[in-house]
């Protein structure tokens, strides 16, 4: 996904304040072997970049000064309660080191699965998204995961999941941690009422 870039003359809060009124968001690019640079970026065109999950999870393509960097989207500051971008980081990348990034998790099939079919289960999401590490070349826009097998009494793990060539899960401090809970219905929990007497024994 590519998105352009602007050269951005002065720094500090009052530079900043008077860029957002211009239709302008204030942002940095750092990383690499030189220093961070600082940007701006058409406020119009990121809002509707930042609705696309791929601009969230995948390499950009920056084009700056006449030049192509590839970056990702590292941090986003919104203002509170206005349709606002404050500010925009963004992290170079070397397409020959290993790298880090979240990842989407897209779920399908649930409700083919024996699970919901059969026993009524519920499917619980404990995970939307998966930190994965790689090559730049191989970062996925997301990680598509099939439900249709899960069963009763079983939840899925990172380790039953298949992951695209070149990628491998990071977990930090867990070693298989779980990404879809099966969870027995409620009507399956709630306690059956013992029936009442007709009549009282004399």
């Amino acid at each position: 996904m590519k998105f352009v870039a602007f050269e951005r003359a002065k720094q500090g809060t009052g530079a900043s304040r008077r860029l957002r009124i211009t239709g302008r968001t204030p942002g940095i690019v750092y990383g690499g072997t030189v220093e961070p640079t600082v940007i701006e970026l058409d406020h119009n065109a990121l809002w509707h970049a930042l609705k696309k999950e791929a601009f969230h999870a995948s390499v950009l393509q920056m084009e700056y000064n006449g030049t192509t960097t590839e970056v990702l989207l590292r941090d986003v500051q919104y203002h509170p309660y206005k349709q606002l971008v404050l500010h925009i980081d963004f992290q170079r990348i070397d397409a020959n080191t290993t790298m880090k990034k979240k990842v989407p998790l897209h779920y399908s099939g649930e409700e083919n699965s024996p699970a919901v079919k059969a026993d009524q289960c519920v499917i619980n999401h404990v995970a939307n998204e998966l930190e994965v590490s790689c090559m730049p070349k191989d970062l996925p826009e997301f990680i598509a995961v099939d439900l249709s097998g899960l069963t009763k009494g079983h939840s899925l793990h990172v380790k039953d999941i298949t992951l695209p060539a070149g990628v491998t899960a990071v977990t930090p401090g867990k070693t298989n941690p779980v990404l879809v809970a099966v969870v027995a219905s409620r009507a399956e929990l709630a306690p059956v009422a013992a029936p009442a007497d007709d009549k009282k024994k004399k």
